[in-house]
C-alpha cells in the first residue's frame, strides 16, 4: 500500500471516529503530539463505572494504533495485515464500537506460534490479530494510568519509565550494601499457569465497569488456534498480546508486596525474581518460604533446575552477572554464548553473498545488543568480542578469495607486500588459523570494517 494511500485511509478512520462522538480532529500542527493526547487522557474525571467509553476515546485510540503500527508485528489468525487493517477499521470501527460499549465484543482467538528459546526449549507466543491487538493497548493505556502508580518500586518489567538496566543497577546496590548472597528464583511457566479466576478477582477489585471485566475475561478466554483447530484455554495469560505484561504484574504484585512486608531486598522482572540475603543458611530459609507461599497462595510453581541460593557472580540476571562484592556489571557467560552462536550464525563461511551484503544485517544485531549490553563494565570483553567478529569476517573473505593465486591478488591490491602475500597465499593452514595471519590482518584492517560499516560493540561504553 502506498504512502499516500495509507494516509488517506488513516484520515478517514481519524473522521469516522470523530463523527461517532469524540469531536473533532486535533490540530496535527499543535495538538497531535502522542505527548498532548496522554497528557488528554490522564485529565480526564475517573469515572471508574464508565472505563470503556475512555476505551473507545478517539485520542486513546490514536496513541494506540500509532504503537501498534510501530510494533509491527504479523496477522493473526484472520489473515489481516496492519495495512490490511487500517481499510478494514475504516469501514467496520462503528460496529466494533457499538460491541465495545455494549459489552457485547468477542475477541478472536489468537494465532500459536513458538519461537526458540536462548538457553533451549521453546517459547510459546499467543499471537492476536491486529484489531484484538489495537483493542488491548486501548485498554492496557487507560488500565496503565491507574494501576502502575500503585505497583511495588522494585518491579521493573513492562512498565513505563522502568527497565532491565534499572533492575541489575538495584541489584549490584544490594550486593554493594553487604547482601552478598541471591535467591534467584525462576517461575515454571507462569504466563501458562495463571488462574484465571484468581486473576479475575484482582482486576475486579480495581474495576466496577462491568463491560471491561467482561472483555478482559474473553480475551483471556479467547483460545488459541494450533494447526487449524482451535483449542479452549482455562489459564494462562498468552505472551504476544498487548495486555498480558499488565495483567502479569497485577498477579505479581501480590508476591512483591509480601516480599516488602517481610523486609526482603529484592528485584522483579517480569517473572525473574532475585531476593538478595546476607548468607546461603538465610537464603535457603528465605527459598523454602518464598516457594511455599508461591504455591499455597498464588498457584505458582518455581522451577527447581533453573532456581537456586548462590553468590551472585554464579547467576545470571537479565543477561549480566555482578561481581561477588557488587563492584563491577560483566555480560554473563551464557549471554556472551548465545551472542557467538548468533554472530556465528550470521557470518557463516558458505554463505553465498558478499561480505557488505553479509555485514548489513550482523550490523543491525551488533547495534540492538550492544544498546542493552554495553550497560556492562568490562570493557575488555567488548574490545574482545569486536576482534573476534573482525576475525570471523577475515576467515569469511580468506575462504571467498579460493585460490592461491586470486588470495596472492587480493593481498597485494590491499597493500601486502610481495613476499608476505605469497607465504600467506601459499600457505595450507586451515581458515581460521589464516584469519589472524600478519599478512591477512595487514590487508583487512580495522578501518576498513568501519568503511563498511561495521559497528563496533566496545563503542557502547563511549557513548
Amino acid at each position: 500500500m502506498s504512502g499516500t494511500r495509507q494516509k488517506i485511509q488513516y484520515t478517514q478512520l481519524r473522521l469516522a471516529l470523530a463523527a461517532e462522538g469524540w469531536g473533532e480532529a486535533p490540530d496535527t500542527a499543535c495538538e497531535g503530539t502522542e505527548s498532548f493526547a496522554a497528557k488528554r487522557i490522564s485529565e480526564r474525571p475517573a469515572g471508574e463505572a464508565r472505563l470503556m467509553e475512555e476505551v473507545c476515546d478517539r485520542t486513546n485510540l490514536e496513541i494506540a494504533w500509532k504503537r501498534v503500527r510501530a510494533n509491527k508485528g504479523s496477522p493473526g489468525v484472520d489473515g489481516l495485515t496492519i495495512d490490511a487493517t487500517l481499510g478494514y477499521l475504516r469501514e467496520h470501527w462503528p460496529t466494533l464500537r457499538d460491541h465495545l460499549l455494549s459489552g457485547t465484543y468477542i475477541p478472536k482467538p489468537v494465532r500459536r506460534v513458538e519461537i526458540p528459546k536462548p538457553g533451549g526449549g521453546v517459547r510459546r507466543l499467543g499471537v492476536p490479530c491486529v484489531v484484538d491487538r489495537l483493542i488491548q493497548q486501548a485498554l492496557l493505556q487507560v488500565l496503565q494510568l491507574r494501576w502502575d502508580p500503585t505497583f511495588s518500586e522494585y518491579s521493573f518489567g513492562f512498565r513505563p519509565g522502568r527497565s532491565a538496566h534499572q533492575a541489575v543497577a538495584q541489584a549490584q546496590q544490594y550486593i554493594a550494601q553487604g547482601y552478598d548472597y541471591v535467591v534467584d528464583l525462576d517461575l515454571e511457566k507462569f504466563f501458562d499457569q495463571v488462574n484465571h479466576d484468581r486473576l479475575m478477582s484482582l482486576v475486579a477489585t480495581r474495576i466496577s465497569d462491568k463491560r471491561v471485566l467482561k472483555l478482559i475475561r474473553a480475551f483471556l478466554n479467547a483460545g488459541v488456534m494450533e494447526g487449524g483447530l482451535v483449542r479452549a484455554v482455562e489459564k494462562g495469560t498468552p505472551q504476544g498480546g498487548p495486555l498480558s505484561p499488565l495483567l502479569s504484574n497485577l498477579v505479581l504484585d501480590e508476591f512483591d508486596q509480601e516480599l516488602s512486608r517481610r523486609g526482603h531486598r529484592f528485584c522483579r522482572y517480569a517473572d525473574d525474581c532475585n531476593i538478595f540475603v546476607r548468607s546461603r543458611r538465610a537464603g535457603e530459609r528465605v527459598m523454602a518460604s518464598v516457594r511455599r507461599y508461591l504455591s499455597t497462595k498464588l498457584r505458582l510453581k518455581v522451577n527447581a533446575s533453573k532456581s537456586a541460593v548462590s553468590r551472585p557472580a554464579e547467576r545470571e540476571f537479565l543477561g549480566f552477572s555482578l561481581a561477588n562484592d557488587g563492584s563491577e556489571r560483566r555480560i554473563a557467560p551464557q549471554a556472551v554464548a548465545r551472542f557467538k552462536r548468533r554472530v556465528r550464525d550470521l557470518t557463516k563461511r558458505t554463505r553465498g553473498v558478499s561480505l557488505e551484503q553479509l555485514v548489513e544485517p550482523l550490523a543491525q544485531y551488533l547495534i540492538g545488543w550492544r544498546g542493552y549490553f554495553g550497560f556492562c563494565q568490562t570493557p575488555r570483553v567488548l574490545s574482545h568480542l569486536d576482534a573476534w567478529i573482525r576475525r570471523r569476517l577475515r576467515m569469511f573473505l580468506w575462504r571467498q578469495w579460493h585460490n592461491g593465486p586470486n588470495r596472492f591478488a587480493q593481498l597485494r591490491r590491499r597493500g601486502v607486500p610481495k613476499f608476505n602475500a605469497a607465504v600467506a597465499a601459499g600457505s595450507p593452514t586451515g581458515f581460521w588459523r589464516m584469519s589472524s595471519h600478519p599478512a591477512v590482518q595487514h590487508a583487512l584492517r580495522n578501518h576498513y570494517f568501519d568503511s563498511i560499516g561495521l559497528p563496533r560493540v566496545a563503542d557502547a561504553l563511549s557513548a
